[in-house]
């Protein structure tokens, strides 16, 4: 099975991406899942049908689903979502509280996960598609086993043993057995961490970044694929929405145009050797399964878009004594060609009249630049811990 999961600022177009690569996969044959992971739905208005928390049948080969956290809760998790309301009723809080607290952090995508390990289980789909939230809550994903069960472990106890005699209070109270919630909780955790595990294969996952040819967008989507490339997920092309055509550079557009022009070639420099793929405005609001049909034959033409279109690497951090090394590939230059320097998280590198920003995760805020050098194509960054 095949996974391609979509990310990038709000508004870009994620949604019509995503949607018009799905259904060129199903129009290729592939039985094809396009699954909404983002809390404000907009995926069956894409569509412009009606869609559930169950996968529906858009068109041969092709099925969509809206996840909804508390039907997924309700009907894999009940035990769970029962214990954590007894938890929370037990503390003192409402009915109507604990109804809401008991969806526990990250739950929205954990939903998610759960979904796509029992498809890939089952073998249900050739190809998954995600539609996913703007980049910060796709982000969530790296570190949600993690983060939940910190979370978890300031409302229950933590060891089996402890739960066993807070549950006997709790159920006490509240009449609500805790074991089998428990159990279902653990559960959870470890189809997280296989699911993660999952998203982590380049030969299953690939995840593409959609962005806008503007200044604001390039930004969060150049952190998006740094992050991404940290935490081991293979991003494999960049899909630049929303180009206005050349032609129109006569009229009352024609300096926004070019501006435009000038950022397409500045993502091209930046996300090197990423594909980059391009879009042109359509003029009009997008939405059905014709449009949507042009758009992924111009995003993939007589491609199969279920192919890595990249799979290398473009950043390695390893940790060393007293800090990190960070190798970054900068193909095509000489070792006398630029200068660097550091401000923050931010790697500033001057190659003759250009600059490149890359920004660095935000622990290399307390990290001195100690030295650095480059050996064709790795640019080698040596970050010391400040004294």
């Amino acid at each position: 099975m095949r996974i391609l999961l979509f990310t990038g600022k709000g508004g870009v177009g994620k949604t019509t991406v995503a949607a018009a690569t799905a259904l060129k996969c199903a129009q290729q044959g592939h039985k094809t899942l396009i699954i909404s992971t983002d809390p404000a739905h907009s995926l069956a208005d894409a569509l412009d049908l009606e869609l559930g928390p169950e996968p529906t049948v858009i068109a041969p080969c092709l099925w969509g689903q809206e996840f909804d956290v508390y039907y997924s809760m309700k009907k894999y998790w009940g035990n769970m979502r029962e214990m954590m309301k007894a938890v929370f009723r037990f503390k003192g809080g409402d009915s109507i509280m604990a109804e809401e607290m008991s969806v526990i952090p990250g739950m929205e995508e954990g939903a998610a996960f759960m979904w796509i390990e029992k498809y890939y289980d089952e073998k249900a789909f050739d190809v998954i598609v995600i539609d996913s939230a703007p980049t910060g809550e796709t982000l969530t994903l790296l570190g949600l086993p993690q983060v939940t069960k910190s979370w978890l472990t300031r409302v229950v106890p933590g060891q089996k043993f402890a739960i066993k005699t807070f549950g006997k209070v709790v159920r006490k109270t509240t009449g609500v057995p805790m074991d089998k919630g428990y159990d279902e909780l653990e559960l959870l955790f470890s189809k997280l961490e296989k699911v993660q595990a999952l998203f982590s294969d380049p030969k299953i996952c690939s995840i593409r970044i959609v962005a806008n040819p503007e200044r604001m967008v390039i930004e969060e989507a150049k952190r998006a694929y740094t992050y991404l490339q940290l935490y081991g997920f293979n991003v494999d092309a960049v899909i630049v929405n929303r180009i206005f055509p050349k032609k129109g550079s006569g009229t009352f557009l024609a300096e926004y145009i070019k501006s435009q022009q000038d950022y397409l070639t500045e993502i091209e420099e930046t996300f090197s050797p990423l594909p980059i793929k391009k879009v042109l405005h359509k003029g009009k609001e997008v939405f059905g399964l014709e449009l949507l049909s042009s758009i992924g034959d111009s995003i993939y033409e007589s491609d199969d878009p279920t192919k890595i279109y990249h799979d290398e690497a473009p950043m390695i951090i390893e940790e060393k004594p007293g800090g990190f090394e960070i190798r970054l590939r900068i193909p095509f230059i000489g070792s006398d060609d630029f200068k660097l320097n550091k401000y923050g998280d931010e790697l500033v590198i001057d190659l003759g009249s250009r600059r490149r920003n890359i920004f660095l995760p935000r622990f290399a805020n307390f990290l001195e630049l100690d030295s650095y050098g480059y050996e064709s194509p790795w640019l080698a960054v040596s970050l010391i811990q400040k004294v």
